[in-house]
């Protein structure tokens, strides 16, 4: 592909002989070698030849994706640049283009990948191209990429610089950003100003006091409920299923300015009210008295402890940044996992106005954004790797489900002159039978679920609840504007 440019990496850049970071070395302990799974849906079929050449000048460019992880004596593990040959990494299988249901094959496909690995032999990613058309796309990608890698924000940077407008297959994709909301004031302070910021000052020691207090009792001994989401998987690589949901981004935009919120809150409230739906559907049927209960039956136990890992990009700028700021040595925003995590609660229970679990997820959301909990978490795998990886298994078997929101492009892109339909991304590797992740991508939000099927055996149900909340929290803003004009 001519017009695409390729990525610069100068050799003052590279990272030939440089050492892992530790958050890289966390996902290499043992039963947690995580791997990010992206599926790409296209509108027009793969062209592997094309592929495989606009690889070979943009992804094959950056230096983590030509390097080894290579294991030194002393344990230790270290960046080896190498020449990458493209046919040990890019698979093409021959499909039968008439076969029964593409979608669950590709499904199926996918599913099956996450009972392998990538030999270590070669740098720690490959992709798969799918040329079988599906009900959401003429053609599938699959990349599967080691999370020692990157985390989702680079992987996403990385993404859009090798896309193209579709509108104008010579402009990058706009790189969607996000301020950071924290109190500053010109000049000199007021008095009022300044008892405000002590106010807010004091909040955010309070709130990362308590909010570590309850992770380090979290990693000791404090344990969610039992539920039917919440299991350990056993140990070893489990095979996950990948299901993906796509909903409309104008309807949430529609009820998070309705509600004066945010779209992460509006997200979150979506899997909380889904998650409650699907628990009172699982609990009425192990009512042997009442098998098959109604959903409009409150069969939910009390207070159910049932927490997500949020996780949260810690970098100055929250959005997506552009590829060659990420890669300078000098950027504050650096390519790698620059992320921690917060505990955050999920309120389980039956509400008449589904619009109250936007209320809730509001105001956890708000406390949540004045805590140092995350910066905590990255410092404590940083600064005291051997100390929280001794814990961190029990931590994440402690826990129900993880939860990520990455933004994606705000326009429609192609990828390698290839229109893009959409873009899923999840990851395996976790011991926990639920991971949730959303990705933006121009008008639509695309849910992934990752689950362990001997534990939620139905996840496109789950799937199907939380399309059903965004559409009666839509369905309740529509009501109440008709009802109140103003």
């Amino acid at each position: 592909m001519e017009g695409l440019r390729p990525i610069r990496v100068s050799k003052k850049d590279s990272e030939d002989g440089q050492p892992l970071s530790p958050m890289a070395r966390i996902c290499h302990q043992p039963y947690s070698d995580v791997y990010i799974i992206i599926i790409m849906g296209f509108n027009s079929p793969i062209s592997p030849l094309v592929f495989k050449a606009s690889l070979r000048h943009s992804l094959l460019k950056h230096p983590r994706f030509s390097s080894l992880q290579v294991v030194e004596s002393g344990g230790e593990m270290r960046w080896v640049k190498i020449e990458v040959n493209l046919d040990n990494h890019v698979r093409v299988p021959v499909l039968d283009p008439n076969m029964e249901s593409p979608d669950k094959f590709v499904e199926d496909y996918a599913s099956n990948l996450s009972k392998t690995t990538i030999s270590k032999s070669i740098p720690l990613w490959d992709v798969h191209l799918l040329n079988v058309k599906t009900s959401e796309a003429e053609s599938t990608v699959i990349f599967r990429i080691h999370h020692s890698l990157g985390d989702g924000i680079s992987l996403m940077s990385l993404l859009l610089s090798c896309s193209r407008k579709a509108s104008d297959p010579e402009a990058l994709p706009n790189i969607p950003t996000i301020k950071r909301r924290n109190p500053s004031y010109p000049g000199r302070l007021t008095s009022w100003q300044f008892l405000l910021k002590l106010w807010w000052l004091v909040l955010l020691c309070w709130n990362t006091i308590v909010d570590v207090l309850i992770l380090l009792g979290t990693i000791f001994f404090l344990e969610d409920t039992k539920t039917p989401l919440k299991g350990t998987l056993p140990l070893g690589l489990a095979q996950r299923r990948f299901v993906h949901r796509t909903i409309s981004l104008d309807d949430v935009k529609l009820v998070k300015n309705a509600m004066g919120t945010t779209i992460n809150d509006v997200m979150v409230a979506i899997t909380q009210a889904g998650l409650s739906s699907y628990l009172n559907r699982k609990y009425g049927d192990e009512k042997t008295y009442n098998k098959g209960a109604e959903e409009n039956n409150n069969n939910l136990p009390n207070n159910i402890r049932l927490r997500a890992a949020l996780v949260v990009n810690i970098r100055p700028s929250a959005g997506i940044q552009a590829f060659d700021d990420m890669m300078r040595k000098d950027s504050r925003a650096r390519w790698g996992n620059h992320f921690g995590c917060v505990l955050f609660p999920f309120t389980i229970a039956l509400r008449e106005d589904p619009l109250d679990y936007i209320r809730v997820a509001k105001v956890t959301g708000h406390r949540k954004k004045s805590t140092l909990e995350a910066k905590f978490t990255y410092s404590m795998v940083k600064f005291s790797p051997k100390c929280f990886t001794n814990k961190i298994s029990s931590f994440r078997n402690r826990i129900t489900l993880w939860f990520s929101n990455v933004p994606g492009p705000e326009e429609e892109i192609s990828y390698f002159g290839h229109p893009v339909a959409f873009i899923a991304l999840s990851f395996y590797g976790q011991p926990n039978a639920l991971v949730i992740h959303v990705v933006s991508y121009a008008n639509k939000m695309k849910i992934t679920l990752s689950v362990d099927e001997n534990i939620i055996s139905d996840p496109h149900q789950l799937c199907d609840d939380l399309q059903n909340s965004l559409d009666l929290m839509k369905n309740a803003v529509i009501t109440n504007q008709r009802t109140d004009p103003k």
